[in-house]
């Protein structure tokens, strides 16, 4: 009787939400939570809202990550990528080694450059600075999507200045879009113990809202299944939803499950091995749902691979992110297969559930 009276709490639940209700936080971690069969009216739920939103276009960005330095910081438990200066294997490329990676993104016909780097202790304004503008000599009308909030935080701190200054001439000087990293979960308590060093909560909110109020919109990300509770899951999708109600600044949400095999964190006990694919198919499902102001829902493929990108298709998500061509913070955090995705495999998985696949740019505009 009591799985019974749960199952048709779900399916209450789903049924209203489909008929307009908002979700609160305690049902959203209900749905999260939810086993058996009436997962599957959960992901259904999310598919036809995800068809109401957006119809049935797939999309993606034709993107490459730079990679710029691993030394980092922070050094989060969570991650796999950073390093020491001192350490055996860190690097920092110079203006060559950055223009060589902008020059073949080029080469590649990408509209968007991601750079993926370490919040290097010595990197000021001025670093990030230089950084586009070498990559706009050799890469000119490429986007650029570049620096968390802990970066802009970084470099505010370094030049002693404030984060809307630090902001603002990042965007005057060629900043296009500014990431929604380094926010991991949202909430204190977990952060102190997975990424102790990063801007807290209320940093980030506030760095990112004054991103937007300057006319920089952002991804907004979350990296689940490490340390945290679905209740923990679902505060930081509040706090996203209620950000985005504010200032409509955030493009998608990006859906990061932790990847466990290289990590401190795992190695050390404190987190389990990674979400399970129900969580995975889950966590975009609720998503979907709860976040009723976000048009797009973007599954990571490198991280959770591509039949289980395929199940997120049927699942909420409508976006598969960038053919990358490299991704070295998933591969060292050890996941395989995250480097690149041809347009013709997104095509292959897109056709085989009836949609249709489109390439966007960077703010989803079709190409």
């Amino acid at each position: 009787m009591k799985e019974k009276r749960q199952l048709a709490t779900v399916s209450t639940l789903v049924s209203d939400v489909l008929e307009g209700h908002r979700l609160n936080e305690p049902e959203a971690t209900l749905l999260l939570k939810t086993q058996g069969r009436d997962t599957l009216a959960i992901l259904a739920a999310a598919d036809e809202m995800r068809e109401r939103r957006v119809g049935e276009t797939v999309t993606f960005v034709r993107n490459q990550n730079l990679h710029v330095t691993n030394i980092c910081k922070n050094l989060c438990s969570f991650c796999g990528f950073g390093r020491k200066i001192s350490d055996e294997g860190a690097y920092c490329h110079d203006k060559a080694g950055i223009q060589e990676q902008a020059r073949l993104a080029y080469e590649r016909n990408v509209t968007e450059i991601c750079l993926l780097s370490g919040v290097h202790p010595g990197f000021t304004l001025d670093t990030y600075i230089d950084m586009m503008h070498w990559i706009h000599e050799v890469a000119p009308g490429v986007h650029i999507h570049a620096f968390s909030p802990d970066e802009v935080a970084h470099a505010a701190h370094r030049g002693n200045i404030t984060s809307p200054d630090v902001i603002a001439r990042l965007k005057d000087e060629g900043l296009g879009t500014i990431q929604g990293t380094a926010a991991e979960i949202l909430v204190d308590s977990v952060r102190k113990v997975i990424c102790p060093r990063k801007v807290p909560t209320a940093d980030w909110i506030r760095i990112i809202k004054e991103s937007h109020k300057a006319g920089l919109r952002s991804t907004a990300t979350i990296m689940y299944g490490s340390y945290e509770t679905a209740e923990d899951q679902v505060e930081h999708l509040s706090i996203l939803r209620g950000i985005q109600d504010e200032t409509r600044g955030f493009t998608e949400l990006v859906t990061l499950p932790f990847v466990h095999t290289n990590t401190p964190l795992y190695q050390q006990g404190l987190a389990r091995a990674g979400p399970t694919g129900r969580e995975d198919l889950l966590m975009l499902a609720v998503s979907r749902l709860f976040l009723d102001n976000f048009n797009n829902i973007q599954v990571a493929w490198g991280k959770v691979g591509l039949k289980m990108t395929q199940l997120a298709l049927l699942s909420g998500a409508n976006d598969l992110a960038g053919t990358m061509f490299t991704d070295d913070v998933t591969g060292d955090a050890g996941a395989s297969g995250s480097d690149y995705l041809d347009p013709a495999d997104m095509e292959r998985i897109v056709t085989d559930v009836g949609r249709k696949l489109r390439q966007r740019t960077t703010l989803y505009e079709l190409v």
